[in-house]
């Protein structure tokens, strides 16, 4: 199947996306040819955008996609839980491909496997097909967690699944239990609104939003959030604020280094933080060591996330798509043609996701 293709080309920070038509002349039988119905750009995306996160350039940017399959190669029969795949099927995809026979993987933790193919963070070359979201087609190479997705799901409830919803689905599993504990999550953003989802349907007993923004504050209620926090407090306001709610487990979605901080200081004895925001340069975050040791603190990070937790992900929003505002936080949307002016929608920071339709 010979496929003429086209990819808004991201070449350098400053620079216009260049308008490329690429010829896809068939895949191989690990692959699968996806036509790109929607995406959605993800703040990775802005910061690549505007210089403050690096990516092999050219490229095409874009990785919260979701398509239906117009090819695949006779060794792709099954998604991965195990499920039929026929062309036409609505699939997304972990933003990675990565060998099952590497170390990394061997270890639980495939998405730091040497080799890694990124979508969106690949550099593009026209003879290699196509590996982001905004363009009109997209190959799956051999290595790629696919995932079928139900018919009832909306583009706009789909699209941030394999980014923002598996990485909180991978943050809840490296945090553990949640059930009926008190969890603090810092930042009401995508990330936040989607954690403070997953928590409440994890069991927390409380599920506290910390912000600036008091305006996602509130809008963090509609997501699970009981408990709201101005991130201007000191640790010691925010324990006269809740003096009965002790904090069981944070995670953070800022990346900020005194926000982290600050964290850490309003655990619990015995308490976890989850670091999953600080993901591009930042000041160095300062950590009391003998408050680490004498409250038997643990500190986790996570990048990226595991195939299984995608799986997570997918059945959480399927499960829960229409108990939460999904479909709202993708406040505007725009054509691939339209890229630039959806970039500068984006980097208002007026919507939570702008979408990308075809």
């Amino acid at each position: 199947m010979t496929i003429k293709a086209t990819a808004m080309v991201f070449s350098e920070v400053g620079q216009p996306f260049k308008n490329q038509e690429v010829i896809l002349n068939g895949i191989d039988s690990n692959e699968v040819l996806v036509r790109i119905l929607y995406t959605t750009i993800c703040t990775s995306d802005v910061h690549t955008f505007t210089g403050k996160r690096s990516t092999p350039c050219p490229c095409v940017l874009g990785h919260e996609i979701i398509g239906e399959i117009l090819d695949k190669g006779e060794k792709i029969t099954r998604d991965f839980n195990g499920h039929l795949l026929s062309i036409g099927d609505l699939v997304t995809w972990c933003v990675y491909a990565f060998d099952k026979s590497s170390e990394m993987a061997k270890k639980g933790i495939p998405q730091k496997s040497e080799g890694l193919y990124k979508y969106g963070h690949h550099q593009f070359k026209p003879n290699d097909g196509l590996n982001g979201g905004f363009a009109t087609h997209c190959v799956l190479k051999k290595g790629t967690a696919i995932f079928k997705l139900p018919d009832f799901l909306s583009y706009k409830q789909a699209a941030p699944i394999n980014c923002t919803h598996a990485t909180i689905a991978g943050a809840v599993r490296v945090a553990g239990y949640l059930e009926n504990k008190n969890v603090m999550i810092t930042g009401s953003g995508m990330l936040g609104l989607s954690a403070c989802a997953m928590a409440r349907e994890s069991g927390a007993k409380n599920v506290f939003a910390m912000d600036i923004n008091p305006e996602r504050l509130v809008y963090a209620k509609k997501f699970g959030a009981n408990k709201l926090v101005d991130a201007n407090l000191s640790p010691d306001e925010i324990r006269k604020l809740y003096p009965n709610e002790k904090i069981d487990v944070v995670i953070d979605t800022t990346g900020i280094p005194a926000v982290m901080e600050l964290g850490i200081e309003i655990l619990n004895i015995g308490g976890t933080a989850v670091w999953i925001g600080a993901v591009f340069n930042q000041p160095a975050t300062k950590i009391n060591a003998e408050m680490i040791v004498r409250n038997l603190i643990t500190i986790k990070g996570l990048h990226n996330y595991t195939p299984n937790d995608l799986g997570f992900a997918v059945d959480f929003i399927a499960k829960n798509h229409s108990k939460y505002p999904f479909e709202e936080l993708v406040g505007k949307e725009f054509l691939l043609d339209e890229l630039p002016e959806a970039f500068e929608s984006a980097q208002s920071g007026k919507h939570y996701r702008v979408g990308i339709r075809q």
